[in-house]
């Protein structure tokens, strides 16, 4: 296995991260490491801090929890270092780890793959817009959670990036998807049609940029229990004159609260004029997340002032 050496580097940095964590009163230490790191001696030099270690592959993070260190798999091994980092801080967000306005200082292989080299200090907005997993479990239905994060997870980042910097309004239906096709028709071509059921689960990356690409078609996606796309492009098909909405919302929050009513699914929809996400379930608006829209804060430290953080 991959070994993340402790190196006399590795440690003056970790020295670094700590005296920053305490002047700027950061709530976590974060290390991203590219291998697999000792973790008695880190465990040892942060003492009572409390520390996230991530990594892109889940086999780098055994052993972590015998010594009470909290970690976070982030599976984006050929993405930019920020891009990583941003991702392993959202999920720190979503497994409760971390609070939406914490302060975190973090420390990484900012240049040179397995040699941390550079320390920053982040701040997180007070609107993440992420779900933490306890308010996804809000939501009674039969969905997996880790499906339900996956597919907010999605919605959210079309919400906040657009794409090539347009801004783009679209509908995810999930469970019950029976039903849903049921109660929806095909809009024209379906660009996920013909394709496995393997290449077609939102657990892969790729398929979720996939989908990132086909958001900018009219209709919506239908998702299975699992994770697979069933179908793209589909036109909801149900009357929405049980439904109330508040004022200004258009057509497709009110398929998207139709179709949760009439079924068991649950719609997530984007909005196209600023990007908020909006979660149906029984014709209802269950949860709400405003976009990030902002680029993430890095603050990288100053070697001469350490203790200046603001």
């Amino acid at each position: 296995m991959k070994q993340q050496k402790y190196t006399k580097q590795f440690a003056e940095f970790l020295d670094l991260a700590l005296r920053m964590f305490k002047t700027a009163e950061a709530e976590a230490l974060l290390v991203y490491v590219d291998g697999a790191p000792d973790w008695e001696a880190i465990k040892k030099k942060s003492k009572s801090c409390p520390i996230i270690v991530a990594a892109d592959k889940e086999k780098y993070l055994a052993g972590a929890e015998e010594f009470g260190i909290n970690t976070v798999v982030v599976e984006l091994e050929e993405s930019p270092i920020l891009e990583r980092l941003t991702h392993a801080l959202v999920e720190s967000v979503a497994a409760d780890l971390l609070g939406t306005g914490a302060r975190v200082v973090a420390i990484y292989s900012g240049f040179e793959e397995g040699r941390i080299d550079t320390l920053s200090f982040i701040r997180l907005e007070e609107h993440l817009g992420r779900l933490t997993s306890r308010d996804l479990r809000q939501l009674e239905t039969s969905v997996p959670l880790e499906t339900l994060k996956l597919v907010v997870d999605l919605a959210v980042d079309i919400g906040r990036d657009g794409r090539e910097g347009k801004p783009v309004g679209t509908m995810f239906v999930v469970g019950d998807q029976r039903k849903v096709l049921a109660n929806s028709a095909p809009t024209g071509f379906d660009p996920i049609k013909g394709y496995s059921r393997k290449e077609r689960n939102i657990s892969d990356p790729r398929v979720r940029e996939g989908l990132r690409e086909v958001a900018q078609l009219d209709g919506a996606f239908v998702i299975a229990p699992d994770g697979t796309v069933e179908a793209a492009c589909r036109l909801i098909d149900v009357s929405s004159a049980s439904v109330t909405l508040s004022k200004g919302l258009g057509t497709r929050h009110w398929a998207g609260a139709a179709i949760s009513k009439k079924t068991k699914a649950i719609s997530i929809v984007v909005s196209e004029s600023n990007g908020t996400v909006r979660i149906f379930q029984d014709g209802e608006v269950k949860l709400r997340i405003e976009p990030y829209r902002r680029a993430m804060k890095w603050k990288d430290l100053d070697f001469d002032n350490v203790g200046n953080v603001e």
